[in-house]
């Protein structure tokens, strides 16, 4: 069975972010099982926030249909998400929000998102690791048909989690990130 492509996208843009540091560390992981990884930056997918009327005038804008293509030329798909008010980061939730809006003429609105695998991965420094953001982003995306996987990664304290090198220090969260890379590939390569 060949490797299934993987895509990682971090749902923060701030210098110096847990998230970015984690999509980095996920990214490798996914790298070491052997798979081929891609990571982006959601700077590179500027987007209006979303707007029906916007919608209507003037079309999809061309980063969201650029980032749909992006992401249905992957097999899986790993959001690394912060969390802010205890829910999914606006730059994230409209990126999703453009996507699902996108449609190519030989499919139906949103196979991109029932046609492959997620996970979720999340990083805070309170001791509940963006648990709370990655259970609204669960719900987003399977509203959106996506096939989430069940295991998913929280960082707890992650302004204590990183080595000097932007390792993860913790032998059990290193374990916890591969048990969800693992999970994720797996999947992937089911529904390729």
């Amino acid at each position: 069975m060949s490797a299934p492509k993987i895509l990682v996208i971090p749902g923060s843009l701030r210098t110096g972010s847990h998230n970015v540091k984690l999509a980095a560390v996920a990214a490798y992981e996914f790298a070491q099982a052997g798979v081929e990884i891609t990571r982006i930056s959601l700077a590179d997918f500027p987007l209006p926030i979303y707007d029906g009327d916007l919608q209507a005038k003037s079309g999809v804008p061309k980063h969201a249909i650029n980032l749909k293509r992006m992401i249905g030329a992957h097999h899986g798909v790993l959001f690394v998400s912060p969390e802010y008010n205890a829910s999914v980061p606006p730059l994230l939730k409209n990126a999703i929000d453009w996507v699902s809006r996108v449609q190519d003429p030989h499919e139906a609105r949103g196979d991109v998102f029932r046609n492959r695998a997620f996970a979720l991965a999340g990083a805070s420094q309170s001791r509940l690791g963006a648990a709370r953001a990655l259970q609204a982003l669960r719900l987003i995306l399977t509203s959106c048909h996506a096939n989430v996987i069940a295991s998913q990664f929280t960082l707890a304290f992650a302004d204590q989690a990183y080595d000097d090198m932007d390792r993860l220090k913790s032998q059990a969260d290193s374990d916890g990130l591969k048990q969800m890379v693992r999970q994720l590939i797996d999947i992937s390569q089911r529904m390729m």
